[in-house]
């Protein structure tokens, strides 16, 4: 099947689901035109894996938490299989809800239902209010308002959500703002097959996935000099275990500019010297439109001068 080309002939989307998950506030975020479909998924392996099938066009999933981190998941189906790209991000600021079937008492609460990276963003609370609660994983926050909205038992009394989740299902809200961190924010990537890049629009961001040859001491030093001698900022770094052996890591990183920047373009020419594989997965706009502090020497303009300069010798 043929991608989609640019992003206005996106059609059906899909997201970590079912409805009231923060990645479907993401998606609505991002894409609020009518007529579009807007699909749910158990799982972001399962999302992924039906937009690399070709039964959706794009994919809502999260990458990285302020509070928790990278989202493994995603970060880990990225760097394998069938190439996918991100073509855009979006930022939603995270508040929880603590909800339950209607009559139940928070004083009652024995057992709690959540996605993992919920979880930790509450435990604060958790300990604070009901110290001797268990936790009970589930897909998504979502998940676990579903699933006390359906009739006969469930394995746990009460579930951490959005606000949202919980008004969609019909549940008691037993406490808000029950979050660690009142500054939380997740930040969602919309994927998709390759096609055409966005255009550079001076506040970007791109993604790579980087594979060592080998295992050396200096290696990593190696990896970064190639961002730090060309002026490109990082804006997360993060080790993946590759599951070939015990201490066989990758590193998803994500930077500042666009791979039509020259000191970017330059940067990647240097990563692919120096590595296995260097996967490339995307460049796009930035979803809170900052801009890189370009140094001096660092500049498109720059890189010109200085390929003339040599071309000039040459000559």
């Amino acid at each position: 099947m043929t991608p989609p080309r640019t992003p206005d002939q996106l059609h059906r989307f899909g997201y970590l689901g079912p409805r009231g998950t923060f990645t479907q506030m993401a998606l609505d975020a991002w894409d609020a035109a009518e007529g579009r479909e807007h699909l749910p998924f158990g799982s972001v392996d399962a999302a992924l894996s039906a937009l690399r099938a070709g039964d959706i066009d794009a994919a809502m999933v999260p990458i990285e938490n302020s509070v928790e981190g990278g989202v493994s998941a995603t970060l880990d189906s990225l760097a394998t299989g069938e190439p996918l790209v991100v073509i855009g991000e979006v930022l939603v600021p995270i508040t929880f809800v603590l909800c339950a079937r209607p009559g139940m008492p928070l004083a009652e609460v024995r057992t709690v239902g959540t996605h993992s990276h919920a979880w930790a963003q509450v435990r604060g609370w958790m300990g604070r209010h009901l110290p001797d609660a268990a936790y009970v994983p589930t897909l998504s926050t979502a998940a676990s308002a579903a699933a006390l909205a359906q009739p006969g038992e469930v394995m746990f009394d009460a579930g951490v959500c959005a606000p949202v989740a919980a008004s969609n299902e019909g549940l008691e809200v037993l406490a808000e703002d029950i979050g660690d961190n009142a500054s939380a924010v997740t930040r969602f990537v919309l994927v998709a097959r390759p096609g055409t890049l966005p255009e550079p629009t001076g506040a970007d961001k791109t993604t790579i996935v980087l594979f060592q040859r080998e295992d050396h001491a200096g290696g990593l030093l190696e990896l970064l000099e190639q961002f730090a001698v060309r002026g490109v900022n990082m804006t997360r770094l993060e080790s993946r275990p590759t599951g070939a052996a015990m201490g066989s890591y990758c590193f998803s990183i994500d930077f500042e500019g666009h791979v039509l920047d020259a000191r970017v373009g330059e940067t990647l020419m240097g990563l692919r010297r120096v590595c296995a594989e260097v996967r490339f997965l995307g460049s796009y706009p930035r979803a809170d439109r900052g801009r890189p502090d370009t140094r001096p020497g660092t500049t498109d303009a720059d890189f010109d001068h200085a390929r003339a300069w040599l071309e000039d010798l040459r000559a």
